[in-house]
């Protein structure tokens, strides 16, 4: 297969910024004068280590040590191949690449298995949209869809289709197109009887295509449509896709691919319940509208909102069950993210769906823009529902519970309003439930324990640690991070034969003499490139990252290749101190005196090295 030339590689890098594509992925704020700082997208964390150098054309996070230029990055949080990034790369930039190159990725993707899967998903919408918006077979499910609210330009926004009630249907479609059957099982599209024959998933339901965050249909949810000769007995209102090698439904969100710029411009993103609330708002013009699988948001969906929204507006349906789902979506957002929260409760327990058909979408934009309630206000109206408030002691559980909801309120000026109305409304003095506030967060600070230390490690066996790092391996790292910093010292190097004590630094060096030699001059973004092995750009992001004064002295120089070049001998020094300390533990006295001779003689040596 052709591959793009390298001169085209450098070109599309040179004509993007880093910070730029990576912005449209995570949410960065300026950290110093040159580097860009955020939530890591590649492991869940709640306070920024992810760092992007713009000066390097670099990012790397300090929290589970990934690293490396604008085309792994792409290619890591899109799940592409390399080819297949650098066009996504240009693309995105705008930066034109010759039709030759195109074809390059295409053949890629052909080649991928997951590519096959999101193919047959991609048909199977076409088809069912098709069957919805142009055959008398959907008629019935359109006219039902026109009467919800939804008119033709939303179902073609959205590719809503139908799959009609024929358990053969899709199998036959996909057979006319010649599409691949040993993908068929996998996909999810089907379910397979014990004779082995395959028959369709879905029949006689409205169908919601999923997108994953790139836009590509990697699963559906079908709405049951029942009709005068088809009833819903024993059939779920709503039937998901399963689970497969593209959907996971902890992951997915709910029109998140379309949602996601108009979240990143506003900061903000709307929660809904259901898909038909989503689209609601969608026809209403709120287009940062998202909705989770029908299930409660997971801590891998609550990373990707963190990652572009700073407030997160929770608009569940009104009833008593979407009030119980909204104090179980504040509880987890509240332990797991720093999103700013606040609530949006539709009146009269309707869900927005509902809400927009009774007044109108001018209603329901106002009632979203201007109806928003802090967390605390949700909690006060939400423990009143199941209490007797005429109750002196239900009245003092419901003070004792608020004053608990209040430790997580961080603005005092908040803080100072809502013990002033619990004071009023319940005759309380504002110094004892000041008092009473005080002991409860002395209480939590003791029960606080400490964070368990990071034991994430390297591709290379080491830890990320930088203080569980030897003093050999540190003067390592030092001594290859001034390498690519200065460019004279890699002959200095050379002169002086230098070879690192551990493998992988001294594999690193040669790769890094073998790239200086072939391009003449040390590019960090494109010496990424020229590294094969994920591994080994892992070690690059952990070297150029380190935290050390941008020049270093001779002196410094000299230093570090001491430690390297009398490495092995402190080894082995301390390898016979751990044996003589066995052998006296034994009392084998013979042993204890030749492993002592031994160690005096090495130490000779190794201050004769110094």
């Amino acid at each position: 297969m052709a591959k793009i030339p390298q001169q085209v590689i450098d070109d599309i890098r040179d004509k993007t910024n880093i910070v730029d594509v990576i912005g449209q992925y995570v949410q960065l704020k300026k950290s110093g004068s040159k580097n860009y700082a955020g939530l890591c997208p590649f492991h869940n964390e709640k306070t920024p280590s992810f760092s992007v150098a713009e000066d390097k054309q670099f990012y790397y996070c300090f929290g589970c040590g990934r690293g490396g230029n604008i085309f792994s990055f792409v290619q890591e949080i899109e799940g592409l191949s390399f080819v297949e990034s650098v066009l996504k790369v240009a693309e995105m930039e705008g930066v034109e690449v010759s039709e030759q190159y195109q074809n390059v990725a295409v053949e890629s993707q052909a080649s991928s298995q997951q590519q096959q899967l999101i193919q047959l998903h991609e048909k199977a919408a076409e088809v069912y949209h098709h069957m919805l918006m142009n055959t008398a077979i959907g008629e019935a499910a359109l006219d039902y869809l026109h009467k919800r609210g939804l008119d033709d330009q939303l179902i073609e926004e959205f590719n809503i289709g139908f799959a009609p009630n024929q358990r053969d249907f899709l199998v036959r479609v996909f057979q006319n197109e010649s599409l691949d059957s040993e993908a068929f099982p996998n996909s999810g599209l089907f379910v397979e009887r014990e004779s082995e024959e395959l028959v369709d998933r879905f029949y006689q339901r409205i169908m919601f295509p999923i997108r994953n965050f790139q836009g590509k249909t990697v699963g559906f949810s079908g709405r049951f449509f029942a009709t005068e000769e088809i009833s819903n007995q024993e059939q779920p209102k709503y039937l998901n896709s399963p689970e497969t090698s593209l959907f996971n439904k902890r992951e997915i969100l709910f029109n998140f691919d379309k949602a996601r710029s108009s979240i990143r411009k506003g900061s903000t993103v709307y929660l809904f319940e259901g898909f038909m609330d989503v689209l609601a708002a969608y026809h209403s013009g709120v287009t940062n509208g998202i909705a989770s699988m029908g299930t409660s948001l997971t801590n891998e969906q609550i990373t990707s909102i963190s990652r572009i929204a700073q407030e997160l507006v929770i608009c569940y349906d009104g009833d008593q069950a979407g009030l119980d789902a909204t104090n179980r979506a504040i509880s987890h957002l509240q332990e797991t993210s720093r999103l700013n929260l606040s609530i949006v409760s539709v009146p009269e327990g309707l869900d927005p769906d509902e809400y927009v058909k009774k007044y109108g979408q001018d209603a329901f934009v106002n009632l979203l823009e201007h109806g928003k309630e802090t967390v605390f206000l949700f909690k006060m109206r939400y423990r009143r529902l199941n209490k007797n408030m005429a109750n002196e002691k239900e009245q003092l559980e419901y003070v004792q519970e608020l004053l608990q909801d209040l430790l997580d309120v961080d603005s005092l000026i908040e803080q100072d309003r809502y013990l002033t109305q619990l004071s009023s409304e319940f005759q309380i003095s504002r110094e004892s439930l000041q008092q009473q506030l005080y002991d409860l967060k002395r209480q939590r600070r003791n029960k606080k324990q400490r964070p368990p230390q990071s034991n994430v490690r390297s591709e290379h066996g080491e830890s990320r640690s930088p203080s569980n790092k030897t003093q050999v391996q540190k003067a390592e790292e030092l001594l290859l991070y001034r390498l690519f910093n200065d460019e004279t010292l890699n002959q200095r190097l050379k002169q002086s034969q230098v070879t690192f004590f551990h493998e992988v630094y001294q594999e690193l060096y040669m790769l890094f003499d073998a790239y200086i030699e072939s391009e003449g001059e040390f590019v960090l973004a494109k010496f990424l490139d020229f590294l094969k092995d994920d591994r080994m750009r892992n070690i690059v992001g952990t070297i150029a990252s380190l935290k050390v004064p941008e020049e270093g002295s001779q002196q410094e120089i000299e230093d570090l290749l001491q430690v390297i070049q009398t490495s092995n001998l402190t080894e082995e020094i301390n390898e016979k101190k751990l044996k003589l300390q066995e052998a006296s533990q034994k009392g084998n006295q013979e042993l204890e005196l030749g492993l002592a001779t031994e160690i005096i003689n090495l130490t000779k040596e190794l201050k004769q090295a110094k």
